[in-house]
């Protein structure tokens, strides 16, 4: 650090404040820093950095999966926001398992992460104790819980949930089956279900035990549910799905069984993946804001950092995007023969 401040006739502090917070250096002073870093190959040495800052520099993130693109898609976009401001991301990935999760914790506390990031509330207590212990800046995303003790940056999955669902009862639907995500700890799953039973009972119409099918969130898994549900002898006219993933097996399975959709029966999905408007025929979806959640979830982390004032909840809006997978139930022949004339 000496040898960088001696050939770019700036004090060792500046040359600190460029590693650690290079927002507080003009743009011109902290490449010519910069620069002469690359030039005589400084690494700041990490250990001795944390010891004397009582600061690491980098934020944990626990996440259920990657192979899932909205996930993807929110983490890039929180750990750009983090780069900004200086700061490294370290992923840890649960597979949807709080056992998993907590000990991914104990791994990145032990690392001394500035903060951690989660998906969700549905984690073993441990873990925010473990948190709280630390006094440990911590921020969930995917929910919005402005009632609970956890700080959220995310959208009400109830409400959107109830939205697509209401949506299809008011173009005439009223045999509405769902394929959820796997409930068990996973409050966002639970919610979504929440919200389709809440918007069914709304117009008088149950959401029955065979109606409702849970699975993985995996293509071939909304294949299987959609063909059990498909095989019943009083088929449902729409399905409501618990994200993207499982819609697109659902319309998969759909259109190998012969049905039309939306035609035959109509579809819904959750999420908003780019690849769900360029099918055939495109996908209803709820779309959710996943860079937007990223970058805020970062925000509030850097603002906790900074002990700076910030809102404990950020609720975002989820939009639903209506597409060609949904469209009024056809009329069955007694329905025609006894519809009065216009």
């Amino acid at each position: 650090m000496s040898d960088v401040a001696r050939l770019t006739g700036v004090s060792t502090a500046t040359v600190s404040r460029v590693i650690n917070r290079p927002d507080d250096v003009s743009p011109a002073l902290r490449e010519r820093v910069l620069a002469e870093i690359d030039a005589v190959g400084y690494v700041p040495h990490g250990a001795a950095r944390t010891l004397a800052s009582q600061r690491s520099s980098t934020v944990g993130a626990i996440i259920p999966t990657l192979s899932n693109a909205i996930f993807a898609t929110g983490l890039q976009a929180f750990e750009q926001r983090l780069d900004e401001s200086g700061y490294t991301l370290l992923i840890a990935i649960s597979e949807y398992d709080p056992d998993h999760a907590l000990r991914h914790a104990r791994s990145l506390l032990s690392r001394g992460v500035d903060g951690l990031m989660l998906i969700g509330q549905s984690q073993r207590e441990e873990m925010f104790e473990l948190i709280r212990a630390k006094d440990l800046p911590y921020v969930t995303t995917w929910t919005y819980n402005p009632d609970g003790p956890h700080p959220s940056v995310g959208f009400d999955n109830k409400l959107a949930a109830y939205r697509l669902t209401r949506y299809l009862l008011e173009i005439g639907h009223r045999d509405i089956a769902m394929i959820a995500g796997r409930s068990v700890q996973n409050e966002r799953a639970q919610n979504r279900i929440a919200g389709v039973r809440e918007a069914l009972a709304d117009w008088g119409v149950e959401l029955p035990p065979g109606r409702l099918v849970e699975r993985a969130y995996e293509i071939a898994e909304g294949r299987d549910a959609m063909r059990m549900l498909m095989a019943a002898p009083a088929r449902p006219t729409a399905v409501v799905c618990g994200n993207d993933v499982l819609a697109m097996g659902a319309l998969f399975e759909a259109q190998a069984m012969g049905l039309n959709v939306p035609t035959d029966v109509s579809i819904g999905g959750f999420d908003d993946l780019p690849l769900v408007a360029h099918l055939s025929p495109p996908l209803t979806t709820m779309a959710v804001p996943s860079e937007l959640m990223g970058r805020k979830a970062a925000e509030y982390l850097l603002a906790r950092f900074a002990g700076a004032a910030v809102p404990d909840n950020t609720e975002l809006e989820v939009g639903l995007i209506v597409r060609e997978t949904t469209a009024p139930p056809k009329a069955t022949p007694s329905e025609r023969l006894g519809r009065p004339e216009l």
